[in-house]
């Protein structure tokens, strides 16, 4: 299964940049980011791609916007949303993910 335009778009222009990158790459990521938005639910084969698309910081609140696209996947943690990230952002999924089945 392919991933729909938006998603792949967005993963295209690198998923998200950190908070000291220009003004413009920040702006394109959000209007990218709300694209992606716009089409959720996102499917399990979406999510798992977007959770590369985080960067190190919470680029202006844009990573939670994009945690939560992502935890609109019917499943609550499609495949490993790469386990052996040391991502703060990755972690998180898990620790929700793992707390919504307790």
């Amino acid at each position: 299964m392919s991933v729909r335009e938006p998603v792949a778009d967005f993963l295209a222009a690198g998923g998200l940049p950190n908070e000291d990158d220009p003004q413009g790459a920040i702006e394109r990521a959000q209007e990218l980011l709300e694209r992606v938005e716009a089409e959720a639910p996102v499917t399990d084969e979406e999510a798992q791609r977007l959770a590369t698309g985080f960067g190190l910081d919470d680029c202006f609140g844009l990573a939670w916007t994009l945690l939560h696209v992502i935890e609109t996947a019917p499943s609550p943690l499609p495949a490993d949303y790469l386990a052996d990230s040391g991502n703060w952002w990755i972690k998180q999924l898990h620790l929700r993910a793992a707390n919504q089945r307790d």
